[in-house]
């Protein structure tokens, strides 16, 4: 995104007009701003900044608390795995690591086609399917090394 360009400056400034340009709706903006393009781009965030007249640090002080945002392009496909200890027990790192090994990526980073972006978790509340994989919202339970692969081809 290019801010020079008055399409990507026209869709900020929509963003803003739909929230009335209201500071106390930060994160509100900030959300739709990245359901637009997927991850929060710097001119972005600075347009919001002088849409909303706050300061550059504070936009990216909320973009940066907030896990959900990413100041990084995101992969159309977000995969958590859970390692919270249930499903560590039960072998969740091993599965981490044959994700890792197909995907060619570390946790936090993005596939260089922008497929997929891999982060772990704490827990989703899921113990007792674990180990865990979420893939855009759908649970995979009891995973293991060998589905893996299955579970990333359902997403081609």
């Amino acid at each position: 995104m290019k801010m020079g360009d008055s399409q990507a400056q026209q869709t900020v400034k929509t963003i803003l007009d739909r929230f009335q340009n209201d500071r106390g709706l930060l994160v509100s903006i900030l959300q739709d701003v990245q359901a637009e393009y997927n991850y929060l781009p710097r001119e972005a965030l600075e347009e919001v900044g002088q849409g909303l007249d706050i300061p550059l640090s504070q936009v990216f002080g909320v973009a940066t608390f907030f896990k959900a945002f990413s100041l990084k392009p995101r992969g159309r496909h977000l995969i958590n795995v859970c390692l919270g200890t249930a499903c560590h027990v039960r072998g969740a790192v091993r599965v981490l690591e044959e994700i890792e090994r197909e995907l060619g990526i570390k946790p936090g980073e993005t596939t260089g086609d922008l497929k997929y972006t891999l982060e772990t978790v704490n827990c989703v509340g899921a113990c007792a399917l674990g180990p865990i994989v979420v893939v855009d919202g759908e649970y995979s339970g009891e995973m293991r090394t060998n589905k893996v692969r299955p579970v990333l081809e359902s997403y081609d």
